[in-house]
């Protein structure tokens, strides 16, 4: 049931409803975002300013001989052309600490200098009174290379002899970890009744926000300030790092970011072009923006997903795991993303790939390789959409092999008793993994799918059934960051609730939204506390001079970690609102409690007295004020997760049919099972669980970019890249269940990657499931159309 609220008019104060928490509160963003009158980066136009563009790396690996930007400066319109020379800025390092053996750190300079490892990397900025101009300014740069062999895949770059990417790390190996080794689990495999191996394999993708990066950077000589407007998911990690590389102060750059299009983890790291248009900004002294387009975004800017798993299980005759092997590789493209590294899909991978399974033994090496490809980001999931999938498909086999059914080999090895310390030693709070795929399958059997599927056989259709069971781990806290052993470590967020005299309040959130509706929900946390309405409550998001330090919004840890922030900063305001209205009602602190905009005496719930009330003498009349406490009314919290974080879980299920003659991929039924502990508003927990969906079902069917033996990719428009519409999208049904975190505030967990994590092992579940009757299987994504009627055809 959905419940909305209109906005109170001027003077009027809406009724307290029991709880917002579980309630699918209208979101507060919809009026602006949906009538045209957000503000995007492309939005912002200020006096003066000017619009850059890139000069771009024209071939893959090369030595970088000269820039010459003499005509570029001719052309009309052109204001200015810097190269790195010209620019002179600090390289961006993203560092584990970690010995020499394990990690190598690259330097990633802001613009190529002396050479050149991506087609697309940036070699020079432009800088014009148009964005035509500017593009015509790029058109006139000469650039000179010595071309170098290339390095454009895993295969080359791990082959003997290959090229080097970084001649620091001569085996184009940034990183190469073994985190887990069981005693004895040779001994394990080799007494096992079956051991099944897999190769499994996802392409390269793009996270295909809408809004692409983008930036306007401004000088303010009275502030002594540069203002950066850009499209961020880590605002203060960008402010750092621009610091840095400009060598300012970081008390002399501001980030702030308005509405944003997406991110879905490729904002969440720091980009170079925005330093560029920063550093040109400062040098003319006019505001300069940069608006990445579509071709740069496909082929220059960060991608993911490129991932290889070799594993092993073991299992005994009854379908129960034994032990779990793995080599995994990750192609982490030209450089480290700052601040996660190149560490970051191989270390998750290793760290989290048991999943939801009770796996007695486990043994993995892990590896990050550097190719000449454009530099991987986290991508919505980060691995866990890969180690998903090669785990579901090595239950799937063993299942085949021992006669079981799929459903039933997972009934059997999914963690029941929590909280669960894992052979990974990751501890799991409580979960419903057992019971999320019992309903799961329930509900294909109520719908009568199985059926369908045997009589369609009859019939000529070829239906299948797959599914996925998996955790995401979400508001990865600061111990579960260090153990990486990464130099910057985020974790902890800060928050501040402030009420003005009008008795409504402003939250400051170190998170901020890029589509989670963060507007609504941080509302709604804080309206609980404070007996609010949430149209009573305005949040603050994405800018540094709001909040000291946050870490922004990835890995769905804002509602679980900036959401517990909030909640302490309401408590302390509500704190001090009951000191001072204690007071003013003649009673104890203890003796009063916060309902419906007022502080009431508990043992007499007549009287009270309104927050409106209280403002007054807190800000206005401070003469009034109970001794010790100081005017004004804020409060402040912070937040960080203890041990391993909290554990959403879901379940999902598919039904696919496959058509002959053209290989289609058709998805009949999608269904999902979801447990994010409490949520906050289910419509916007459904929503995220839906666009996640969607990513994984592109990742499992249609998008994939790939290189020549030069390292040019295929893919700069999507004539080339496939992108599936609503029409390839399914509805798809969200059933919920609820195990509250113990770890959090408000009980949430995370609901932001589950349904990208889920997809692609479902989907590719079915389809072979569909193919049962022709002994083929796919491993790898995306499965394309011409793989699929390959298979029917040969078996025709």
């Amino acid at each position: 049931m959905t419940i909305t609220h209109a906005a109170p008019q001027t003077g009027e104060v809406p009724e307290q409803k029991e709880t917002w928490t579980g309630t699918a509160v209208r979101r507060k963003e919809d009026t602006r975002l949906l009538s045209g009158t957000g503000t995007f980066v492309d939005d912002v136009s200020l006096p003066r300013m000017v619009h850059a563009q890139f000069v771009r790396a024209t071939v893959a690996s090369g030595r970088l001989l000269s820039v010459d930007l003499s005509e570029v400066r001719r052309v009309p319109g052109v204001v200015a052309a810097y190269s790195a020379a010209d620019l002179d800025l600090n390289d961006i390092t993203a560092v584990l600490d970690r010995p020499i053996e394990e990690f190598v750190p690259t330097d990633m300079p802001i613009l190529a200098r002396d050479r050149v490892r991506f087609a697309g990397e940036p070699v020079a900025i432009v800088v014009a009174e148009d964005a035509y101009a500017a593009e015509d300014g790029v058109e006139a740069a000469q650039v000179e290379y010595e071309v170098l062999d290339a390095v454009p895949s895993e295969e080359v770059a791990l082959s003997e002899g290959a090229p080097t990417v970084h001649d620091q790390a001569p085996d184009n190996t940034l990183l190469d970890v073994s985190m887990f080794a069981t005693e004895g689990i040779d001994e394990v495999f080799d007494s096992a009744h079956y051991v099944v191996r897999l190769d499994t394999r996802s392409s390269r993708q793009n996270a295909l926000p809408l809004e692409t990066r983008g930036v306007v950077a401004s000088w303010s000589a009275r502030d002594e300030n540069l203002l950066v407007q850009t499209c961020t998911q880590v605002p203060h990690t960008v402010r750092t790092a621009m610091a840095r590389s400009l060598g300012l102060a970081e008390n002399r750059v501001r980030v702030a970011v308005g509405d944003m299009g997406g991110g879905f983890g490729i904002k969440c790291v720091v980009g170079r072009e925005e330093i560029a248009a920063a550093a040109a900004a400062l040098r003319l002294g006019r505001p300069v923006k940069w608006i990445e387009d579509r071709k740069d975004a496909l082929t220059a800017s960060f991608l993911g997903r490129e991932q290889h798993y070799d594993t092993r299980a073991a299992f005994d005759s009854e379908g129960r795991i034994l032990a779990l092997d793995a080599d995994i590789v990750c192609d982490m493209g030209a450089y480290s993303c700052y601040p996660f590294t190149a560490g970051i899909e191989p270390l998750m991978a290793s760290a989290e790939m048991p999943g939801v399974y009770k796996v007695p033994a486990y043994r993995v090496r892990a590896r990050g390789i550097t190719t000449n490809k454009a530099p991987t980001a986290p991508y919505r999931g980060v691995s866990r959409p890969q180690f998903v999938m090669a785990m579901e498909r090595l239950f799937e086999r063993a299942a085949r092999e021992l006669d079981l059914d799929p459903v039933e080999i997972r009934r059997r090895n999914v963690i029941t008793q929590f909280p669960y310390t894992g052979v990974n030693a990751v501890t799991y709070d409580p979960g419903s993994y057992l019971e999320a795929l019992n309903l799961a399958e329930q509900l294909v059997q109520d719908e009568g799918w199985y059926e369908l599927r045997e009589s369609a056989a009859a019939q000529g259709r070829t239906i299948g059934i797959g599914y996925c069971c998996f955790n995401e781990r979400s508001g990865y806290g600061s111990d579960a960051f260090a153990k990486r052993k990464m130099s910057v470590v985020p974790g902890y967020d800060l928050a501040e609730a402030r009420m003005d005299t009008s008795g409504t309040v402003v939250v400051s959130t170190g998170t901020l939204s890029h589509g989670q509706s963060h507007e609504t929900t941080m509302a709604q946390i804080a309206a609980d506390r404070l007996g609010l309405d949430p149209t009573q409550v305005k949040i603050q998001q994405g800018d540094t001079e709001r909040i000291a330090y946050g870490w922004g919004t990835f890995a769905s840890r804002s509602i679980t970690i900036g959401g517990s922030a909030v909640s302490r900063a309401a408590d302390k305001l509500g704190e001090k609102l009951m000191h001072i209205g204690s007071h003013m009602l003649e009673t104890t602190p203890d003796n009063v409690e916060l309902h419906d905009n007022t502080v009431r005496r508990i043992d007499d719930p007549d009287r009270a007295v309104s927050y409106v009330d209280i403002a007054d003498i807190a800000y206005l009349r401070p003469n009034l004020l109970p001794k010790a406490i100081e005017p004004g009314l804020v409060g402040n919290g912070d937040f960080d997760t203890p041990g391993d974080g909290t554990f959403s879980n879901s379940t999902h299920a598919v039904v696919t049919e496959l058509h002959p003659g053209t290989g289609k991929v058709e998805i009949l039924r999608y269904l999902c099972v979801e447990d994010c502990g409490v949520a906050i508003n289910p419509q916007v927990v459904d929503g995220q669980a839906r666009g996640g969906i969607a990513q994984g079902i592109a990742g499992a069917l249609y998008e994939r970019i790939t290189y020549d033996d030069q390292g040019e990719p295929s893919a700069a428009s999507f004539i080339d890249y496939k992108v599936p519409t609503a029409a390839e999208i399914p509805d798809v049904a969200i059933s919920h269940l609820e195990t509250p975190s113990l770890l959090t505030e408000s009980g949430a967990k995370g609901s932001g990657e589950g349904g990208t994590i889920g997809a692609p092992a479902a989907v590719v579940n079915s389809v072979n499931d569909a193919l049962r009757h022709t002994g083929v299987e796919f491993d790898a994504t995306p499965i394309t159309p011409e793989q699929v009627q390959q298979a029917l055809e040969a078996h025709s």
